[in-house]
């Protein structure tokens, strides 16, 4: 499974503890994330990752633009609500592309552990028949 990682500054926190908890169930999966989220990942766990740039550089546009093409089967988006992101209509975009492509999204911790169960169960391999086999790319 293709599988997304993105988190605002004050919940990076929570996606390094969440990745370290599940890292065993994120093994043997192709793992993507905007830059410095990405970076936290690796560095808390070891896990391979593909990198973005980071989110107010263009790095939710990047897994954006790779989500219109329906080549991700899960994304997680640990977003802060309270606080004001300049980058707001990205976020909205990469939503709304979600629900265009039926990609499995979740927004918080609650939804998140609901879906990293369900992944752990095999009950998101729907996913790998409508998306096919492509992987995402980055250009360097």
């Amino acid at each position: 499974m293709r599988i997304a990682f993105i988190a605002h500054d004050k919940k990076k926190d929570s996606m390094v503890a969440f990745t370290v908890a599940y890292k065993q169930v994120f093994e043997g999966h192709d793992l993507y994330a905007t830059g410095t989220t990405g970076q936290r990942i690796i560095d808390a766990t070891g896990l391979p990752v593909t990198r973005f740039q980071s989110g107010p550089l263009g790095g939710d546009q990047q897994i954006g633009a790779l989500v219109a093409e329906n080549k991700f089967d899960l994304i997680f988006f640990f977003r802060d609500p309270l606080t004001a992101q300049p980058h707001e209509p990205d976020i909205a975009a990469l939503i709304r592309l979600c629900d265009v492509q039926n990609i499995p999204l979740a927004t918080n911790m609650g939804t998140a552990e609901i879906l990293v169960k369900g992944l752990e169960r095999g009950e998101l391999h729907w996913r790998e028949i409508v998306a096919g086999k492509d992987k995402p790319t980055v250009n360097e």
